[in-house]
């Protein structure tokens, strides 16, 4: 079967681009010389997977709700579809064809991954428009087999009224942060992985009065807010020869001279940090971001640890944030999958603390009452 494929595929080198699937199945016989109809078939349908799309992945993309998908070696594929990862029936029919996936999808993102960089991470857009974060681990480094993780990131548009419908927030939550959109205080949204961070964030954009102007930096495109004035600035990699690459950092200093009266990290993640709070303290009012945190009381820790790969001091780092980023706000996923507002809290302080000022299960306590002033 692999040489057969392999010689159907030298032939279609040399075929007009994108014959038709009776022409696919004609040098399929013409190779084979004998072959039944389901063998054609499924020539056909390995010939799909060796050069289109995610491959055999594709079955489990087309169930809307997966939002991750775990290769780990070709007889473990694993799905999460709101509920946590479950064990899929889908198998490779061996290591190298998850290899080739990986290798494919590397290049259709830009990326090297060989023996000689058995690892690579990237984004890759689907025909349907569709985003995924991609990142793969070669055997043997990835002692199971060659490792594929894909996560499919869905563009936020969400309003605070679509989350409220949905049971993310309730009413009067949904009105406390328009408030804080609206005075132009600078926020963060906290959470763990798959929480909801960026589709909140986006949602709270909507908010933003629509004479301002948002610049949006992110890593790949999610943040799609309903708002009229919105320029959206994504990073890139380096090239096969090491150079080239924009980072977060980068595109916060430029977004200082595009007259932006919102400047919004999607994910607050490295030494950008440095340059988002300086940029929130020399007159860049109402800026936002999201933060990978598991509750609210490490933020000022994971605020330390990004700006220490910056050069910023203990010392400095409170000294900027505590004027910096005045509300926190903590989105949680829970076990059933569902996503919900968790907390609201404020930083104060020197050295910086976060104190929760609401709490789902607790209610709201001091300092409550001002977020609604």
């Amino acid at each position: 079967m692999t040489d057969l494929i392999a010689r159907v595929k030298r032939r279609l080198a040399d075929e007009p681009a994108n014959p038709d699937p009776a022409r696919i199945a004609a040098l399929i016989r013409e190779e084979a010389v004998v072959i039944s109809d389901i063998g054609v078939l499924d020539v056909m349908r390995k010939l799909r997977d060796d050069t289109t799309g995610a491959g055999p992945l594709e079955a489990l993309l087309a169930d809307d709700t997966v939002t991750d998908i775990c290769v780990n070696g070709p007889d473990a594929v694993y799905v999460d579809s709101g509920s946590g990862l479950e064990r899929s029936t889908l198998r490779f029919e061996s290591e190298a064809a998850v290899r080739r996936l990986a290798s494919r999808l590397a290049a259709s993102c830009g990326r090297r991954l060989d023996d000689a960089h058995p690892f690579c991470d990237g984004h890759v857009t689907r025909d349907d428009g569709t985003l995924l974060r991609f990142h793969a681990v070669l055997a043997p480094t990835a002692q199971a087999g060659t490792c594929i993780s894909l996560r499919v990131l869905h563009t936020a548009s969400a309003t605070l009224d679509d989350l409220a419908a949905r049971g993310a927030l309730d009413a009067e939550r949904a009105e406390v942060l328009r408030g804080v959109v609206a005075k132009r205080k600078a926020f963060v949204v906290v959470g763990g992985t798959g929480s909801g961070k960026t589709t909140l964030l986006s949602a709270l954009l909507t908010e933003v009065d629509r004479a301002e102007r948002i610049v949006a930096i992110e890593d790949t495109l999610e943040l799609t807010p309903d708002h009229p004035h919105v320029v959206n600035l994504t990073t890139r990699g380096t090239n096969s020869e090491g150079a080239g690459e924009i980072s977060i950092a980068d595109l916060v200093r430029q977004s200082l001279r595009m007259r932006p009266d919102r400047i919004v990290v999607g994910e607050i993640r490295g030494a950008e940090v440095v340059d988002l709070l300086a940029a929130l303290n020399t007159g860049h009012d109402g800026g936002a971001g999201t933060l990978h945190a598991n509750s609210i009381a490490e933020v000022p820790a994971r605020f330390e640890a990004l700006a220490a790969l910056g050069g910023m001091d203990r010392a400095g780092l409170h000294a900027q944030l505590a004027a910096a980023i005045d509300v926190v706000i903590v989105v949680k996923r829970f076990a059933d999958g569902t996503r919900r507002l968790h907390q609201i809290g404020v930083l104060e302080g020197q050295p910086v603390r976060a104190r929760v000022v609401w709490d789902a299960e607790t209610g709201p306590a001091d300092g409550y009452e001002e977020l609604l002033r």
